[in-house]
């Protein structure tokens, strides 16, 4: 890598780079997370526009027409924000605020994951109230898949931000690190 003068440390320990490109580095991280929830958010969301077409539908009861609709708008609004950084590039492409688009698309690909989950869960309810006829288990199930998502996405990534946080400020045990330490704090990313 070249020196232009303007290194910091900014992209974790033993990492040099400048601001931009660490504002590039950090942009092809997000559409790597942006492809892969967007690829699942749009087939989840083409297979619940065509439940309504089926000869099924017809007999479902209110509660399931209403709990299909829900899902559906939870489907498009997780289907939009998964794909609305994509929009915030073009129109922001060559305006120099890489870093105001990654804070915004962060922010919006995090409320697309939650949408998702959530659409997954109505989705998973509608399907179990359907198959088994037994709302109840239905609901227990679908809850009990819905927490699952909030612990695989949010708690166990809060727990380890957490658990490094801690062992920056010297109040958790050392992580093992086969690196050598690097002289200087250096920031998460």
């Amino acid at each position: 890598m070249r020196s232009t003068g303007r290194e910091e440390q900014g992209g974790g320990p033993g990492r040099s780079e400048t601001a931009e490109q660490r504002a590039d580095r950090m942009w092809n991280e997000l559409l790597q997370e942006v492809r892969v929830s967007q690829t699942g958010a749009q087939i989840l969301f083409g297979f619940l526009l065509s439940v309504a077409f089926t000869p099924r539908f017809a007999a479902l009861d209110t509660f399931d027409t209403y709990l299909y609709v829900v899902t559906v708008v939870l489907g498009a609004c997780a289907t939009g924000a998964l794909i609305a950084p994509v929009a915030f590039h073009r129109f922001l492409a060559g305006h120099d605020l890489k870093p105001e688009l990654i804070h915004v698309a962060a922010r919006l690909i995090t409320a697309g994951l939650v949408l998702l989950a959530l659409t997954i869960g109505t989705a998973l309810l509608l399907l179990l109230r359907t198959a088994t006829g037994n709302p109840v288990l239905a609901a227990v199930l679908a809850a009990a898949v819905t927490a699952w998502f909030t612990i695989a996405w949010l708690l166990l990534p809060y727990a380890v931000l957490r658990r490094a946080e801690r062992a920056d400020r010297g109040t958790a045990p050392a992580r093992a690190d086969p690196r050598p330490p690097s002289g200087g704090s250096a920031g998460r990313g």
